[in-house]
């Protein structure tokens, strides 16, 4: 049980509520007592979760003992959690059990069967620590020559941090994005595996480079970003606005990561063109 860091994830999560999301009869009237921030008081969550002020009071404080599957559950609901946050509690909780090596399986053969397929739409799989574990040719072409990487680097934070103001960066009203679904992914990640060193530093890594990445570290906020904007300074196709896609592969801990263009833009159509000249490669071959 990390009793630190579910005391934390539970303060925020409270402070993000409203009174007024809340049945009238479960807050107090606004007049009564004035809040001092606008999030639930303690007392309201507890009231609502069907547990003592004081031991709710305690979990904040993290001197509570592990709280049961019922109480997780009342206080998932209270707390409006969605199903990925309502795991993370679990695991924080103690009543998860952490996972394993064997977890992390090798990639699935229908798996590199997809990437191959996807043909010109660039693409390359993931797994919890974020390490880039299979690619297709049209990833390679659009990002870079992955098989030319050491394993530490083919890992798609450290080439946030390497490629960052180069190739890649985030247009207008999406700085940040990047960095916050990285974040929530490897909070996510180090609750299912809480002892694992290297993704420790890989945290510190990051998290030394991006302020942004730190706040969403802080923030607890482990919901997934299926779609982020990105746009690349690609050397020989131009400046190109893409969005990234993320989707989890069914039975795995793997992500495939897709980067496709809005149909019929100028980014769409030199993706195409990069797509025709990686197939002419290959065949070439």
């Amino acid at each position: 049980m990390s009793r630190g860091e579910l005391a934390d994830f539970l303060r925020r999560r409270r402070e993000a509520l409203r009174p007024a999301q809340m049945p009238a009869t479960a807050v107090h009237p606004p007049g009564l007592r004035a809040r001092r921030t606008p999030g639930l008081r303690r007392e309201e969550v507890a009231a609502l979760a069907g547990v003592s002020t004081s031991y709710y009071e305690r979990l904040e404080q993290a001197r509570a003992p592990r709280p049961s599957p019922q109480v997780l559950t009342a206080l998932g609901t209270v707390l409006r959690l969605t199903a990925t946050e309502r795991e993370y509690l679990a695991r924080l909780a103690g009543q998860l059990p952490p996972g394993t090596d064997a977890d992390r399986v090798p990639v699935p053969a229908d798996a590199r069967q997809l990437l191959h397929r996807l043909g010109s739409i660039p693409a390359y799989l993931v797994n919890d620590l974020e390490n880039i574990v299979a690619w297709n040719a049209a990833a390679a072409a659009l990002i870079t020559d992955f098989a030319q990487l050491s394993v530490q680097e083919r890992n798609t934070v450290r080439l946030a941090i390497r490629l960052d103001g180069t190739l890649c960066s985030a247009p207008v009203g999406a700085e940040g994005d990047f960095a916050r679904q990285s974040a929530a992914h490897l909070r996510a990640a180090g609750a299912r595996h809480p002892a694992d060193r290297a993704l420790g530093e890989l945290v510190n890594e990051y998290a030394a480079h991006n302020p942004d990445f730190v706040a969403g570290w802080r923030s607890h906020d482990v919901r997934p970003r299926p779609t982020l904007r990105k746009r690349l300074h690609h050397p020989e196709l131009g400046e190109l606005e893409l969005d990234r896609q993320t989707l989890l592969m069914p039975g795995t801990s793997l992500r495939l990561v897709l980067y496709t263009a809005d149909p019929g833009s100028p980014s769409a159509t030199a993706l195409a063109q990069l797509g025709d000249d990686e197939q002419g490669l290959l065949e070439a071959t």
